[in-house]
C-alpha cells in the first residue's frame, strides 16, 4: 500500500472511528505517529536552513 491509500484510508477511518476496528484505530494511530514524525523531522531541518540563509544574508548584508 502506498503512501496515498495509507492517507486515504486513514482519513475514512478518522471519520467514522467511533465505528471501527480496534485494528484500523490502530493503523490509523501509527500512520498519525509516522506523519507526525515525518513534519517534525522536516521542521526541524527547515529551521537550520533558514538560520543559515539569515546569517548568510546578513554577512553579505554588512559587506555591501
Amino acid at each position: 500500500m502506498n503512501n496515498i491509500e495509507k492517507s486515504e484510508k486513514t482519513k475514512n477511518i478518522i471519520k467514522d472511528y467511533k465505528n471501527s476496528s480496534n485494528k484500523d484505530l490502530s493503523f490509523a494511530m501509527d500512520f498519525i505517529q509516522e506523519d507526525f514524525a515525518l513534519t517534525k523531522e522536516s521542521l526541524i531541518k527547515l529551521t537550520h536552513h533558514l538560520d543559515k540563509l539569515e546569517l548568510t544574508y546578513n554577512t553579505i548584508l554588512k559587506e555591501y
